[in-house]
């Protein structure tokens, strides 16, 4: 009877496999890491990805909101690497929503990997885990005040004073205040996430710097460890 029960376990997951990669063979394959056993798979509609597939060591994660330019210059980046130091690596797909003159729209989702058993095997399940929204932090933290020749920005007891004039940017194009939203990016640096959101005062040429987070991991999320603000060199 226990021989019977294995053989019909043993062929479920055969069936769920085959399944799963016929499901996959509809989507186009977009971008991989041999490092990390991730392959990226996607539909193309109206010059974006949709309705992503996400192959970990043959399993599968369905994201059908996600979306990514098709732009070949912003696949999306997979990283693999120790963020909590918790001595495992943790999965970082960053997707590229929007491209554009002055405008570069990405998004974050981290996965950290837990053991599984199904059936008598154990395997490596990602599961993803929430990063604070970087725009909410900043609109919860950041003051600013622009004028026509100087912007100012606050965090906690820090103040930056920019001069602008340098910017030669008419007054009529200037924005009421200073703009953050158009430019999203993420990076891993020293094994830290790190979000940079730039401060624009114009549509166009009009970038002063970024406000820097560092994220940490904590109460089962990833949230601010740091604000600051890098000013344009």
């Amino acid at each position: 009877m226990k021989k019977v029960l294995i053989f019909i376990m043993a062929i479920s997951l055969l069936a769920v496999f085959s399944k799963t990669k016929a499901m996959i063979n509809e989507y186009d394959e977009i971008t991989k890491s041999d490092k990390a056993d991730v392959t990226l798979y996607a539909k193309k509609m109206d010059g974006v990805y949709i309705d992503f597939k996400t192959d970990f060591h043959g399993h599968v994660l369905t994201r059908p909101y996600w979306m990514n330019t098709t732009n070949p210059t912003w696949l999306p980046e997979i990283i693999y690497k120790d963020m909590n130091k918790d001595g495992k690596n943790e999965l970082i797909i960053i997707l590229t929503k929007g491209t554009g003159i002055g405008i570069v729209e990405r998004e974050v989702h981290v996965f950290h990997i837990q053991s599984k058993k199904i059936g008598n095997e154990l395997v490596e399940v990602p599961v993803e885990v929430l990063v604070d929204d970087p725009i909410a932090i900043v609109l919860k933290n950041v003051k600013t005040e622009l004028l026509p020749h100087k912007a100012i920005i606050t965090i906690g007891k820090k103040k930056y004073a920019i001069d602008t004039q340098s910017l030669k940017i008419d007054p009529e194009h200037l924005f009421p205040d200073i703009y953050f939203g158009n430019i999203i990016n993420f990076e891993i640096n020293n094994h830290q996430l790190i979000a940079k959101i730039g401060a624009q005062i114009s549509p166009v040429g009009g970038s002063i710097g970024d406000i820097q987070i560092t994220y940490m991991f904590k109460d089962k999320m990833y949230q601010a460890k740091s604000i600051e603000f890098k000013p344009n060199e």
